[in-house]
């Protein structure tokens, strides 16, 4: 069995999923959102994302954790925000001896839709409906089960796992 750990990370709301896969089946484990207070300053938000990814990797043992990557069009604010959540992912990742996989959000729209340019809707109904879930609710939860879904495509299919970048390969 491999239990993977999706994540849509951002410093205002942190979309997370868990998905088993086994015998070729997929089984929804968990999803949902990490919000830390707005109108706490970033280093506490970003504490408190820590803490919480924390408690979700110690509950549900995933075997890897799985993220989707930057979007190009964000402007250099957003990108440095989610940045931030990113490092915070990441670490968490290297504490609790994750192996982490990136993929970009078109590679997940295309491994979950067939078509790289899917609204998030049309990938909300995929996921529901490959996770055979409708308690499944809210985009950011279905962006993370989305990115867990295509890493476990990407095993299955390629055989060849893909580590975020050189050098980024987790355990430390």
């Amino acid at each position: 069995m491999i239990r993977v750990l999706g994540i849509d990370p951002g410093t205002r709301v942190t979309g997370y999923g868990v998905v088993d896969y086994r015998d070729r089946g997929l089984s929804y484990v968990c999803g949902g959102l990490i919000r830390p207070p707005q109108k706490r300053v970033l280093s506490k938000r970003l504490y408190i994302l820590s803490e919480e990814l924390s408690n979700i990797i110690e509950e549900y043992r995933p075997t890897c954790m799985a993220v989707e990557g930057l979007y190009l069009a964000l402007n250099a604010r957003s990108a440095m925000m989610l940045g931030h959540a990113r490092g915070v992912v990441l670490m968490n990742a290297g504490r609790f001896g994750l192996e982490v996989f990136e993929y970009s959000p078109s590679t997940v729209k295309q491994s979950i839709t067939g078509y790289g340019r899917a609204p998030k809707e049309q990938v909300r109904g995929m996921v529901k409906r490959l996770l055979k879930s409708d308690v499944i609710d809210g985009l950011d939860v279905t962006d993370a089960l989305a990115v867990a879904i295509c890493h476990i495509h990407h095993l299955t299919y390629s055989g060849k796992p893909r580590p975020a970048s050189p050098g980024s390969s987790f355990p430390l």
